[in-house]
C-alpha cells in the first residue's frame, strides 16, 4: 500500500474545451502574436504540454479556436439586424477578434493567415456575396468584400475610441446606420 494522494482523473474533453475557450479569449484580447501558449494554458488551468497533444502547436490551436466559434452553420449576412447587433455586442465584450483583424493586418504565420482569411470569408463575405448574387447584382463578391471591409472598419474604429461619437453610440442606434450603409452596396 502506498501513501499520498490518489491520482487525478484526466478529462481530455474538458481540458481541450478549456484550452479552446481560453485561446479564443486571449487571441481576441491580444491577437495571435502577443498570446503565448503558457498564457493560454494558465488561463485554462491545464498543462501547456496539452496544447501540443491536442492541437499540435499554437497555430493549430488558433485554427481550432476559430472553427469552434462558428460551428458548421452558415451565419446570416451582415444585413441581418440581429447578426449586426450580436457582432457589435460581442466586440464590445471581447474586442474585435482575430478574424476581423485579418481584414486589415496580415498574420506573420501563413497557416494562421490562411485560416483567419477563410473564416473572414465564411462569416462575412460569402453570406453577403450570396445575397448580392440572388439579387442579380454585378460583381457580387467585390460588393461583399467592400461591405465586409466597411463593417470591420466601423468595428475596429469603435473599439479604438478615436472617433468619439462612434465609440459612444448605443448599439441600437448604430445597427440601423451600419445596416443602411451596407445595404447601399447592394
Amino acid at each position: 500500500m502506498t501513501g499520498g494522494t490518489p491520482p487525478r482523473r484526466r478529462d481530455s474533453a474538458r481540458s481541450r474545451e478549456r484550452l479552446l475557450t481560453a485561446a479564443g479569449e486571449l487571441f481576441a484580447e491580444r491577437g495571435f502574436e502577443r498570446t503565448t501558449t503558457r498564457d493560454i494554458a494558465e488561463r485554462a488551468g491545464v498543462d501547456a504540454a496539452l496544447i501540443a497533444r491536442y492541437f499540435g502547436n499554437k497555430s493549430g490551436l488558433y485554427i481550432a479556436a476559430l472553427r469552434a466559434e462558428t460551428g458548421d452553420a452558415a451565419p446570416p449576412d451582415l444585413l441581418d439586424a440581429e447578426r449586426l447587433r450580436a457582432l457589435f455586442d460581442r466586440a464590445g465584450r471581447r474586442g474585435a477578434g482575430p478574424v476581423f483583424r485579418t481584414a486589415v493586418l496580415a498574420h506573420d504565420d501563413e497557416t494562421v493567415q490562411d485560416a483567419a482569411r477563410a473564416q473572414l470569408h465564411a462569416r462575412l463575405v460569402t453570406p453577403l456575396q450570396e445575397r448580392f448574387t440572388r439579387a442579380g447584382l454585378d460583381r457580387p463578391r467585390l460588393r461583399a468584400e467592400v461591405a465586409a471591409a466597411a463593417f470591420v472598419g466601423v468595428l475596429l474604429a469603435r473599439g479604438a475610441g478615436a472617433l468619439d461619437e462612434l465609440a459612444a453610440a448605443d448599439v441600437d442606434e448604430l445597427v440601423p446606420l451600419v445596416r443602411s450603409a451596407l445595404a447601399g452596396l447592394g
